[in-house]
This record gives structure tokens, C-alpha cells and sequence, in this order.
């Protein structure tokens, strides 16, 4: 893992030729990553100092500096002022106010692309997701990963509806997606640095970053842990909410086409049904008794549904097309290079570089 954090002077070498005290010290601070937490929230100010205090008191047994990155989502509580106070007791705290209520996933993007550091976790302010998992976190990074999901074992202080229903739902996408996206894997990442860069040029509405995050590829890692239950207030995310259903949706249209492949496939099985129900119509004309009526009235009405359905189906693959090039992801990411220049291998469109190369080998 090579880090690029510095905070030696820049004449470190000559301060090695003349202070071999100095130069130990200033090559000990090169080696030292920066890691951000990034935290959007709207309405926590309970859970504000709780949340730093265990940040700070996880990052004391770590050899990292950090900075925390409070991305404040047009909250209408005290959360601000608590901020603030927090800030004044340790100036790693640091915050970003939107400008209006934009989401959980804008702000999360907000705070990765004003983060700072070697690596960067995102979680939630709510403590359902401990901080000191962070440590195994940072460990499968040092080991090479650029992405690394966490998967919840357990999920305390939530009732069972709704964790069958989230299972459900987490299923229901990872088989219809285009990628593997991890099942019960949540909003509790670690992310490189070139991982950050990659996810911020995305400029996609309503991103999904449980699924965007897998489908950049390069190193992914794993690490399971059990989900606490929320230290204090009300969720935001309740099963009789709109957050939930328009998570759910957004997962099944952002890495999945299978609705609209499901309309051209209800459309063929349709106009079968027609045929065969025309042929059991007419079959006691042709061998001289009267027409079933009934069944052919069937038929007809069944293909004209079958040939509407099709057409729906056909011009939704030629909107997603549309709609994939709209998207304007990359068409592909590197991750590493043999016997090639660092800009040799990527895209030529500017708009569309993947800028995602490993140190050549």
C-alpha cells in the first residue's frame, strides 16, 4: 500500500544528510495515511457526541491521523450547534452544510469528494454501525483492498417484518443485477482512495451506492459484524416510509434491465396463448361443427395485448440504451498495467476516463 500523505518538509532528503534524528521522524509522518470518515446526516444531534466520542477513542489505538466529515443534510434540530461545540474540543471535526435537503446518498458524495484522505469510510450517525469495527476495516485495506464492504450478520432493534422484507428485497436485486451486489451489505464502507476518485467522477441522479461501489471493481474485501440497534431517536428509514420502497426501486433500475426484458418475454408468451387459444377455437369449425366464439373473442383480445405489451417492451431496451449512455459511466476501469505507460490502455474521451490504473508492475 502506498500512501501519499505528507507532513515532512519537502527537503527531507538534505534533513536526512544533516539530522539523522530529523530525517527518522520526518520519514515516520510520510508513512502516517489520513483517513476520513464521512457521516451524512439530517437530525441527530443525540447521537452527535456519543458518535465523536467513540471516533476519537477508536482512532487513539490506530497509527492514522483522521478527520471527520459531518455532511449535514438541511437538518431542523440543534445537530449544527452540537457540531460546532464538538469542533471547538477537537478540530478534526469538520463539517459541510447542503444547501437544501438533498438525500443520504448526495450526501454521502458531497463528503467523498471533499475528503481529504488515503482512505475513506462512510457510515451512518445513528451508531447502528460501531465504529469500532473501523480497525478491521483499515486491516483489509493495508492489505490491498480498495473496497471494502461490510455485511451484517445480525441486525439488533429492528423487528422481524422488516428484516424479512429488507432480505427479501437485497435478494430480489442481487439476482436480477447485471453484478454481484453483496446481500445484507449496508452503507458502511471503506473505500481507497482510487476507488473515491473513480466514484465522484460518476454523475448519475439517485445514485445507488451499494451497487455503484461493487460495480467499480478492483479489490474487494469483506468483513461481517453485527449491527447494533439505534442508540437514540427514530429511524429514517421506518418499512411504511417512502425511503425504503425508492431504495428498493433504485437498486432494481440501476444495474438491471430485467423488468423491461420481462415485458418482450410476457409479450412472446402471450401471443402463444393467442395462437394456441385461436386453434382450440376454430379446431370444431374445421371438422365441421360451429365456432367457439367465446375462445376466439379470447384469442384476438390476448394478441392484441400480447403485440401492445411487445411494443411497450421494444421501445423500453431502445430507452435503455439511451439511458445507459445518458448515465455516461465508463466503459471499462483499469486495474493495474504490465509494460504500459500510465496513460496507455484507458479511454480516449476525457469525459470518460477511468484514471483507475495500479502502480505498474
Amino acid at each position: 500500500m502506498a500512501w501519499t500523505r505528507h507532513t515532512g518538509p519537502r527537503d527531507s532528503i538534505s534533513c536526512c544528510r544533516s539530522d539523522t534524528v530529523r530525517c527518522f521522524a520526518t520519514q515516520t509522518a510520510m508513512a502516517i495515511p489520513l483517513v476520513s470518515v464521512v457521516l451524512s446526516f439530517r437530525n441527530e444531534a443525540e447521537n452527535i457526541p456519543t458518535l465523536v466520542a467513540r471516533l476519537v477513542a477508536m482512532f487513539a489505538t490506530q497509527d492514522v491521523a483522521y478527520e471527520l466529515l459531518f455532511v449535514n443534510d438541511a437538518s431542523t434540530d440543534h445537530s449544527v450547534s452540537v457540531l460546532l461545540t464538538e469542533r471547538q474540543r477537537n478540530p478534526r471535526v469538520k463539517l459541510l452544510n447542503m444547501s437544501r435537503q438533498f438525500g443520504v446518498a448526495e450526501g454521502v458524495l458531497a463528503g467523498l469528494a471533499a475528503a481529504s484522505g488515503d482512505a475513506v469510510v462512510y457510515m451512518d450517525c445513528d451508531l447502528q454501525d460501531p465504529p469500532e469495527v473501523i480497525p478491521r476495516l483499515l486491516e483489509r485495506w493495508r492489505d490491498g483492498a480498495d473496497v471494502v464492504h461490510t455485511i451484517r450478520t445480525r441486525r439488533h432493534g429492528e423487528s422481524a417484518l422488516k428484516m424479512t422484507a429488507t432480505r427479501l428485497a437485497y435478494r430480489i436485486i442481487q439476482y436480477s443485477s447485471a453484478i454481484q451486489l453483496p446481500v445484507d451489505g449496508g452503507d458502511f464502507k471503506l473505500l481507497s482512495r482510487r476507488a473515491v476518485n473513480q466514484l465522484v467522477r460518476l454523475r448519475e441522479s439517485d445514485p445507488y451506492l451499494r451497487g455503484l461501489t461493487v460495480w467499480l471493481g478492483l479489490n474487494q474485501a469483506f468483513v461481517p459484524y453485527e449491527r447494533a440497534a439505534r442508540h437514540a431517536g427514530q429511524s429514517h428509514f421506518p418499512l411504511i416510509s417512502r425511503n425504503p420502497w425508492k431504495t428498493f426501486v433504485l437498486g432494481m433500475t440501476s444495474f438491471s434491465f430485467v423488468p423491461i426484458y420481462a415485458c418482450v418475454a410476457l409479450a412472446g408468451a402471450g401471443l402463444v396463448a393467442s395462437i394456441v387459444t385461436m386453434a382450440v377455437a376454430v379446431a370444431p369449425a374445421i371438422a365441421g361443427g360451429p365456432l367457439n366464439s367465446g375462445m376466439a373473442l379470447i384469442a384476438v383480445l390476448t394478441f392484441f395485448w400480447a403485440t401492445t405489451v411487445g411494443a411497450i417492451g421494444i421501445v423500453g431496451v431502445y430507452v435503455a440504451r439511451v439511458y445507459k449512455d445518458v448515465r455516461a459511466r465508463p466503459t471499462y476501469i483499469l486495474q493495474s498495467t504490465v509494460g504500459l505507460s500510465e496513460t496507455e490502455g484507458r479511454e480516449d474521451a476525457p469525459s470518460r476516463a477511468t484514471e483507475a490504473i495500479a502502480p505498474r508492475t
